[in-house]
This record gives C-alpha cells, structure tokens and sequence, in this order.
C-alpha cells in the first residue's frame, strides 16, 4: 500500500526492457545518436508540431532551466501560491535564472487570471527598482490534484501574451492531466498558447526521464549552453531517450496515466463512502487528498501504507478536526487494485 508518491514506483518493464536492449553496443555521445534523434522526432509527432527537445535528468531541472532560458536582469516569474517550483524546488528556480518568482492566489491550486494580470502590472519593465515581468508558469495537473481546463489554460495564455511574456508549463505529471481532459498533447499545449514544457516520465514508469520541450525552437538556440552549464547534458543521453522510446511505444504512456487515476478514482469513491472519512477537495487526476480519524490513519500505518500527512491550507484553518488529519495519497502505474482494497478496509 505504497501512496507516498508516484516517485516511490519502479519502472514499467517495456521501458526496462527498452533500456537493457539498449545497453550494448555503441552509440555516440552527448545527444547525437541515432536514438537519440528518432526520439526527439517522436515529440515531434506526439505533438503535432515541429519541437526542439533537451533531456534533462530531473523534473526540478525542466522547470529551472527552462525559466532560466526566458529570463532578463531583473526578471519575475509568476507562479500558484502554491506551486512546485515556488513551495518544493530549493530555489533552484532562482539559483539558475537569477529570477525571482512572484507568487499569484487561485482557488484549486490554479492561478486566478485577474489575479495574475494585477500582479504582472506591478512589474512593469521599466520598473528598475522593482523588478519587470519575465514569464508565467503553471502546474499541469497541479500540486492539489485538480487540472487546469483548455479554457482555463487559454485565460492564462491570453493574460501572459498580452503582456508579451512566455507561458510555461510544468508537467511532472503531464499525461495524468492529459488523459483527465481526453485532449491530445497539441491540445493541451501550444494550441492553448504554451510557449516551453517541462515534460515528466519520471513519476509515470520511467527510471529517469524529463524533458524540456520548446514550441518555437528558434526560443530554444541558448538551451544548449543553459542545460551544459548546469551539468544536464548526459554523455549517454541515449539511455533517456531509450526510456521515451518505450513510453511513446504503442500508447504506453497513456496507459499508464489512465491506470493511475483509474486507481484513483477508486480510491475517492471508497473514501466517499468508508464512515469517518471525507475528500478535502475535489480531485481529477492521481493525487487525493483526505481527512481521515487519525485513529485510522495509525490502523493503515500499521498495516503498511505509506503516505504523507499533508499541511493544513492557511486558508481552511477549520478544514480538520482536533481528532482528524489531512492526507495525501498518490497512485501510480504500479498501484493494483488489492493496494486500494486493502487501503479502503483500514479506513473501515
């Protein structure tokens, strides 16, 4: 009963198999194979659009470098309130941009549009002592498990281009969002009006496996310099792109995601009905949160569940009662349906 994280999971065996059919040989280096040019190409086609990709080893990563290639001296970011690049990446996203990040309130873990509007104008970019106005990034799905809609997505684009600033997204966990909206990639991203993705595997069945993927690869000529001055270029890139290989392969990717928040939803629905127990929020994609007695929570521990106790929200002081805590559980692709059985009857 293993819903700490999706980072908990192993890998997918096709993409282990990927990998291992890959490990002999020869090949050259630095993102120059053959593989590595087939997959990148891939993207390509996955996205119904001509993309220039950069392999990267962590989703932390993705996001930092790619704020890095869109930032100016004086640059702000803007971002959730509660975000993952703002609440859970060390900074990296400053330490790499030399940015900094300006948070923006949104009910569900989304940015409010007119909120992020009156925010950007206080960054004008004349603003010397203050700072100009860089980029805007999202979360796709986001940090409390709910997904930004296409037209939900398309206010936020509309707001970042009217300001003439880049929209990125962060998706660690693209292809749960994905398959909750039942859009296609190109959908969900550059017809929207998304200019960079960080794009995630890692948390879907890959071993390690990000990438950053441009819209417009005349964005993208600085990456190169950007991902090597940050020690993300793999001398053997191609064991990530073997990874992409197998997850693109026959649809996996999105098998994956859909098992995941299969598993989810069960999981919800359980939750729903077991006595004591409530959702704290609405969620779509493989990330729940729940109060649960915290007599039930010691019971599952006991049992071997893993998952996180989760911050009260400062702005639902009253969520959880004195004898109650506030849980997070994640599904993954390896999340069976005896896990969430066995979960549910804790909690009864």
């Amino acid at each position: 009963m293993f819903f700490a994280s999706d980072n908990w999971a192993g890998a997918h065996s096709k993409i282990a198999e990927r990998l291992l059919a890959e490990s002999g040989g020869f090949a050259s280096a630095y993102g120059t194979s053959e593989l590595d040019q087939k997959v990148e190409a891939r993207f390509s086609e996955v996205f119904e659009h001509d993309v220039a990709v950069f392999f990267v080893a962590t989703g932390s990563a993705a996001n930092s470098l790619s704020l890095a290639s869109v930032q100016k001296p004086g640059g702000i970011t803007f971002c959730h309130s509660e975000a993952h690049v703002a609440e859970d990446e060390c900074g990296s996203p400053d330490f790499f941009s030399s940015a900094r990040l300006a948070t923006v309130k949104g009910s569900a873990g989304k940015i409010d549009p007119q909120a992020l509007a009156a925010k950007i104008a206080r960054f004008p970019q004349d603003a010397v002592h203050h700072g100009r106005a860089a980029a805007v990034t999202i979360t796709q799905a986001t940090e409390i498990g709910t997904v930004y809609s296409l037209d939900e997505i398309d206010a936020i684009a509309s707001v970042a281009g009217a300001n003439g600033l880049p929209l990125h997204m962060d998706g660690a966990r693209f292809a749960n969002a994905l398959v909750t909206l039942g859009a296609s990639p190109a959908e969900m991203t550059w017809k929207r009006g998304v200019d960079i993705l960080s794009f995630g595997g890692t948390k879907n069945g890959c071993w390690c496996a990000e990438a950053i993927v441009f819209f417009n690869p005349d964005q993208a000529k600085e990456m190169h310099f950007i991902r090597k001055r940050a020690a993300q270029l793999f001398s053997k890139s191609r064991f990530i792109a073997a990874q992409f290989d197998g997850y693109f392969q026959d649809g996996l990717w999105l098998d994956l995601a859909r098992h995941s928040n299969g598993m989810a939803d069960r999981l919800r629905a359980g939750i729903e009905k077991a006595p004591g127990t409530r959702l704290a929020w609405p969620t779509v994609s493989n990330e729940i949160f729940a109060i649960i007695p915290k007599s039930s929570a010691k019971a599952a521990e006991d049992k071997g569940a893993k998952f996180y106790e989760w911050p009260i929200p400062e702005s639902q002081p009253d969520l959880v009662g004195n004898d109650e805590t506030l849980i997070r559980l994640v599904t993954s692709f390896a999340t069976t349906e005896a896990d969430v059985a066995n979960f549910l009857a804790c909690l009864a």
